[in-house]
């Protein structure tokens, strides 16, 4: 199960000065399901675990909006604080386990009981590779993340919590001088990321240190703290002592790491993938078995990718018939990724044209969808100081409180990596009906315990994700042939990503031979690709969730489909889908199976 921690920071890249806001999308009730509520002892038992487990982790506590005396804290980031945090889902699922009997538990308790085992399972298999991650990456990496929690998480609605940010500046001191050691600790022991990703990550350092005072931490301080209802010396003093933090604190551990960081370079590994680390194969076999939800091989993974290339292809050469193209395939995917007519001329024009993608999109969802977001949505650039090594395109979940918006990042650094034509399913993908409505939804789920609330699967979210481009397809969009050739190019890069992820990890690949497959079989541009299979490679196994959660829920869907003939409907499957919140395949399959035989009972009767 992907921690709450880890689902934000790999997405918190995050506002430059350019934000733009669609039209909520049409309000709904928190999401409600037809059973009863938890019995008053589990509820009780989940509280009681959700408490001890946010008390590990000040960072979680923000995410959720939960504003306490942890709130000037980074928390504890050690392998002793990891081992406290799986201990406590032992205990919690010993005790569950003899006070409880599944078979007597409601469906939603039942459902409850196996997440938080499976849960538990999964964070077993991965134990034994807590220290096989990069601290410091091009992707999330403290030198870049820390400052981003800051800039869009950590909120200043009175003095005392501009004292809290000030507390976290100083303390970002003592957390990266830990992590710095822990990080030197980790590549003597041979678990360090190859060579070309050190410069990523010292240019995040070098774009906060060489702003000196004018840096993004301390613009976003001074701004909230203009905010506030006080007195001008109150906000001088606020910032003057921000100031003071940075430079007596957060400065000198940022040019530790960065000698820390040129040190490891001089020595760095130059293969890729994680085949090379100690115990790397096993590490790599945890990572595809935790993200895809499956005991797949990597060669049964990497086999499925080739044959959906195909496929795409083929589909792929019926827009080039439909527009008049008649050249290669190859030449097509030249022409798409190269003609200026498919860019962009302004930033300023991509966002206008994703807030015209949204505002189609919002009123045809009550048609699709029996639970609907209630959540706004924003749009916002990638901040400047990190947009060079970031993604591009990331989503933030809304707080439970409604202080936070869902937000969908988008990283507008070179707009000749932003085709025009995947404008339309990567909105789609990041807001409505993908990401935002997911997962305004999961957290509207007040009634579940909070760790399916605000916990995740990275197959089941990332494969709506996907699904929801080709679900804009069914909903009547894409009516431009290029757009809908976009669509496909991204279903296209989630397929290739089966290769090349299963390339790079398992089968020895080179980070140049991973670029050369995507150059070679999709449309992207150059820049689109190096940067892709850097992720990869840094994220070992994660890239593989997206297609094979997808092709999971278009195989139920169908097969609901061919269940149900013409009593089938989007909004039923779909709740059925979304209002469990995030689960492992097998038990999605299994929600979907319940749905229909429920289904098909009620009509049977009816008639």
């Amino acid at each position: 199960m992907t921690r709450l921690l880890l689902i934000a920071t790999s997405s918190l890249a995050l506002a430059a000065c350019t934000t733009t806001t669609t039209a909520p999308v049409v309000l709904a009730p928190a999401a409600e399901t037809s059973e009863p509520a938890a019995s008053a002892e589990l509820a009780q038992l989940f509280e009681r675990y959700d408490a001890a487990d946010l008390a590990l982790s000040p960072m979680s506590k923000s995410y959720r909006g939960i504003i306490d005396d942890d709130y000037a804290r980074w928390g504890d980031f050690s392998d002793a604080n990891q081992a406290a945090s799986l201990e406590l889902k032992r205990t919690t699922a010993a005790a569950m386990k003899a006070a409880f009997d599944p078979a007597t538990l409601s469906q939603q308790d039942r459902l409850s009981y196996e997440i938080f085992l499976r849960d538990l399972a999964d964070a077993e298999a991965n134990r034994p590779f807590d220290r096989h991650g990069y601290i410091f990456n091009q992707m999330s990496g403290l030198q870049s993340a820390l400052p981003a929690f800051l800039i869009n998480i950590h909120r200043v609605a009175e003095p005392a919590h501009a004292e809290a940010y000030i507390g976290r500046i100083a303390d970002m001191g003592r957390l990266l001088h830990e992590r710095i050691a822990e990080s030197k600790a980790r590549a003597e022991m041979g678990i360090a990321p190859p060579d070309w990703v050190y410069p990523f990550v010292i240019n995040d350092i070098d774009n906060l240190v060489s702003a000196g005072m004018d840096n993004a931490v301390l613009e976003d301080f001074a701004a909230k703290v203009d905010a506030l209802s006080i007195d001008d010396a109150a906000k001088a003093d606020l910032k003057a002592r921000a100031a003071l933090a940075w430079d007596g604190k957060a400065l000198p551990a940022l040019a530790a790491l960065k000698a820390e960081m040129v040190r490891q370079q001089a020595s760095a590994r130059t293969t890729d993938g994680v085949w090379a680390l100690p115990n790397g194969e096993a590490y790599y076999a945890a990572q595809l078995a935790s993200y895809t939800n499956s005991d797949m091989t990597p060669d049964e993974v990497h086999a499925i990718g080739l044959r959906e290339v195909e496929r795409i292809h083929g589909l792929m050469r019926g827009i080039m018939a439909k527009v008049g193209y008649t050249g290669t395939l190859a030449e097509f995917f030249e022409f798409t990724r190269t003609d200026p007519q498919f860019f962009a001329k302004s930033r300023e024009e991509y966002l206008a044209k994703v807030d015209a993608a949204y505002a189609a999109m919002t009123p045809a969802l009550k048609d699709y969808f029996g639970i609907l977001p209630a959540d706004p949505l924003v749009v916002k650039p990638v901040e400047a100081f990190r947009e060079k090594s970031a993604g591009k395109a990331f989503y933030q979940s809304p707080s439970p409180d409604g202080t936070r918006p869902g937000t969908y990042y988008v990283n507008l650094y070179e707009l000749d990596s932003m085709s025009l034509n995947e404008l339309e399913a990567l909105a789609y993908h990041e807001g409505v009906p993908g990401h935002h409505l997911q997962r305004s939804i999961q957290t509207g789920l007040d009634g579940l315990p909070a760790f399916r609330r605000f916990g995740g699967w990275t197959a089941y979210t990332e494969g709506w994700g996907l699904y929801s481009e080709e679900l804009g397809k069914d909903m009547g969009f894409y009516q431009d042939p290029y757009s809908d050739f976009g669509r496909l190019g991204m279903e296209l890069w989630r397929a290739a990503r089966l290769v090349v992820d299963t390339g790079l990890h398992h089968k020895r690949w080179s980070r140049e031979q991973a670029i050369d497959y995507l150059l070679t079989n999709t449309p992207n541009p150059e820049a689109d690709a190096r940067k892709a299979i850097e992720r990869y490679a840094v994220y070992p196994g994660q890239a593989t969730a997206y297609m094979i959660g997808k092709l999971k829920i278009m195989e139920l869907r169908e097969q609901a489909k061919a269940d149900l003939g013409d009593k089938f409907d989007y909004r039923d499957f779909h709740d059925a889908v979304l209002a469990p919140g995030p689960v492992p395949l097998d038990i999605l399959e299994e929600n979907v199976r319940t749905y229909v035989a429920a289904k098909l009972m009620d009509d049977a009767i009816m008639e």
